[in-house]
């Protein structure tokens, strides 16, 4: 029988890893890898791919639209292509992505049991397509794989049927506690001429931050003021948007503010794991700060991970006395004390429990 897994995007790639790593050693050829395309770079793909050292994909879809609403439809139609007359058993999406909306469709469309990675996460803002793709996902998948106790919460207060959820924790505990000792081997930090536990790094990437110019201005004008350098790994459509704002020359060679190039997986996690704090709109970096135990400044409204709030993560919005708010207050308490015990999102066998969870329904529907 055969699995397919979708992904679309390099955090996907990463929180899948664990899970494709240990199917692919029981269903070998029968499991398929599906890249949509959605963020694909053949670069820094590859550069992701063999640094966890996971196989290429089976299929690229090539699927590149901006637009929301033409992206999921050329995906919807290049997946059920794909899967036409050779329907996989169970299809499997992590996240909140486009593709993770467009594998949930085809699926439902063709009769095809779903499986959602990282379901349950909520942050009740339905102006956020993630939280759309969410809700959708969740309510057409056949397996929940709730990464939290607040996400299976969710869930159960939605109506999904509570026999579809499995508190799991998240894959990314694995993902990155695994990878942290490759991490030593690079050199990122000295390439940056900068010191361990000296420096910050900002990711910005969501539509809601770097498509409103007014946002990303503050976030950019609040860590300007910041006293350590601040590392801005900069995604190409992030570039486009600084550049059609005006934000790039205004504050490329500001003496504090550093734009560099996309990293490399190991790269990335090296530059974070040894950082001072962080500062980001992403939902993964904020799990990734209670691995490493690090302050996180979060430039956005509302948060889907609740868990991270606290004296450890401050939910700064899109303004500049906040951030620097946000950013006295982790200096006051020395950089910010570190996250106490393991973190919230799992204990680092997230991963086992899925694919025991899938392995248990592919027997069932072979018994039948």
């Amino acid at each position: 029988m055969r699995i397919a897994i979708v992904f679309g995007t390099r955090p996907e790639i990463i929180k899948l890893s664990p899970i494709v790593k240990s199917l692919k050693k029981r269903y070998r050829k029968n499991l398929l890898l599906v890249h949509t395309g959605q963020h694909y770079s053949p670069s820094l793909s590859s550069v992701f791919l063999n640094e966890l050292a996971l196989p290429s994909p089976d299929l690229n879809l090539g699927v590149v639209e901006e637009s929301n609403g033409r992206q999921v439809d050329k995906m919807v139609s290049a997946l059920a292509r794909a899967f036409k007359g050779k329907e996989p058993a169970l299809v499997v999406a992590e996240g909140d992505t486009n593709s993770v909306l467009a594998a949930a469709l085809v699926s439902a469309k063709m009769g095809v049991p779903f499986a959602h990675v990282e379901a349950g996460f909520r942050s009740f803002d339905l102006n956020m397509p993630e939280e759309v793709n969410r809700i959708m996902a969740d309510h057409l998948a056949l397996l929940n794989f709730a990464p939290t106790k607040t996400a299976v919460g969710n869930l159960q207060a939605e109506g999904v049927d509570r026999k579809t959820i499995f508190l799991t924790g998240n894959p990314i505990v694995e993902a990155t506690t695994k990878n942290l000792h490759k991490a030593k081997k690079s050199r990122i930090l000295e390439r940056l001429s900068l010191e361990e536990g000296a420096y910050v790094v900002l990711t910005a990437h969501r539509q809601e931050t770097v498509d409103v110019k007014p946002r990303l201005k503050a976030v950019l004008s609040a860590v300007a003021k910041f006293k350590e350098p601040v590392i801005y790994p900069v995604h190409p459509r992030s570039l486009k948007m600084l550049k059609r704002f005006g934000l790039f020359n205004k504050f490329k060679n500001h003496s504090n503010l550093s734009f560099i190039e996309p990293l490399g997986y190991l790269d990335f996690l090296n530059l974070c794991s040894h950082s001072k704090l962080m500062v980001t709109d992403s939902g993964g970096i904020q799990e990734e700060a209670t691995i490493y135990k690090k302050p996180v400044i979060i430039v956005r409204n509302n948060t889907e991970r609740p868990e991270v709030l606290g004296r450890h993560g401050v939910l700064a919005g899109y303004s500049v006395k906040k951030i620097l708010e946000a950013y006295k207050q982790f200096n006051r308490s020395g950089g910010g004390k570190p996250f106490a015990g393991s973190s919230p999102f799992g204990d680092g066998k997230a991963g086992h429990r899925i694919v025991e969870r899938i392995n248990c329904f592919v027997d069932s529907v072979r018994q039948d």
